[in-house]
């Protein structure tokens, strides 16, 4: 369905942000993804942050890495800069990115496996240098580009696909970020609008690495083995003319629910989480509280959502670098080559 060109017609009634835009305006390519998918939800939650943000498309950059969620980028903000990188090497992407240019609205998008398993070490570098972007990972579990493996954030007892329990612990990203510094650390569910959007707003407003963990159910790979209704089953016992999968549409999973409360959430597989948003007592600026926090609520079998922690006193990268003001492609020629004299200035401290 790729080849198919999206629809501009729009209400002429829709409202406009402070630059005449409206909500149209921030849209990308026609969606891949099955229907349902979770993702496509977060999409729209950006482009409502953005819209209501005003932020000029064409000042954004989008970044992503490998995987379902880093298809993306491409559904929206078709007029602003865009990258798409190798697996897991998109923080080191907008790193440079970021260093040569840093008046631009920073959004990378990434998958549990992309930024968890191969990108993790990259990604904690991101954290480490508290560089200044918006970072939303779409958590659902599985690589749903590579036929539903477990990624490092699929709980333990989780089925895969073909039946098989994982064994393994997951790595929760709101704890690893608490642990290793992060200056922003938010979770929420893609069918919870209503928490996603402002908490992308604040995460594009902050100075410095903004990391939000969206969990995004996955609504192609609950077929396991066992099922006579299976993708495996049927190919198995069937005279094949043409290989094709038919993924069929699902309902967007949403959630609405106070703060202080906890919600259970049932997945297009009939499986079971239970999300709770942090209540008003809640101080996202103590980080040791919130780690106590995020963990007895975890051994409840909760998923704390909301702002989990910030820190807004941490220099972001360019001012622990010192970096100048502005793009370096605005820079004049003497800025950016001083001359020999200050090269063998520099060369002599290192003799």
């Amino acid at each position: 369905m790729s080849f198919i060109t999206k629809p501009k017609v729009a209400h002429p009634q829709l409202p406009r942000n402070e630059l005449q835009l409206t909500v149209r305006d921030y849209e990308g390519a026609m969606s891949t993804l099955c229907a349902g998918c979770g993702h496509d939800s977060i999409t729209g939650a950006i482009m409502q942050a953005a819209f209501e943000l005003s932020i000029p498309p064409h000042r954004m950059a989008k970044l992503s890495g490998i995987g379902c969620s880093s298809k993306t980028p491409a559904y929206f903000a078709s007029a602003s800069h865009g990258f798409n990188t190798v697996h897991g090497r998109m923080p080191s992407v907008a790193t440079g990115a970021n260093a040569a240019n840093q008046d631009l609205q920073y959004i990378g998008v990434s998958g549990d496996g992309d930024t968890l398993s191969i990108g993790l070490g990259q990604f904690l570098h991101a954290v480490r240098r508290n560089l200044n972007m918006l970072y939303l990972i779409e958590n659902n579990g599985v690589y749903g580009l590579t036929k539903g493996q477990f990624s490092a954030s699929a709980d333990v007892g989780s089925r895969a696909k073909k039946g098989e329990a994982n064994q393994q612990p997951p790595i929760d990203p709101a704890l690893t970020l608490l642990a290793t510094g992060a200056t922003f650390i938010a979770r929420s569910f893609s069918g919870d609008r209503q928490q996603l959007v402002p908490l992308i707003k604040a995460g594009m407003k902050h100075r410095g690495f903004a990391v939000i963990d969206v969990i995004s159910p996955c609504v192609t790979f609950n077929d396991h083995e066992g099922s006579t209704k299976s993708y495996e089953f049927t190919r198995k016992h069937s005279m094949t003319a043409i290989y094709t999968d038919f993924v069929p549409p699902a309902k967007e999973i949403r959630a609405d629910y106070e703060a202080g409360q906890a919600m259970p959430v049932q997945m297009h597989d009939g499986s079971q989480i239970v999300l709770r948003k942090a209540d008003g007592a809640y101080d996202p600026t103590d980080r040791v509280a919130a780690f106590e926090y995020i963990q007895r609520h975890q051994k409840a079998g909760e998923i704390v959502t909301g702002l989990l922690y910030i820190d807004e006193t941490k220099p972001d990268m360019h001012e622990l670098a010192n970096t100048p003001a502005g793009p370096l492609a605005a820079l004049p020629f003497a800025k950016v080559c001083p001359g020999k004299k200050t090269l063998a200035s520099i060369q002599s401290r290192f003799r």
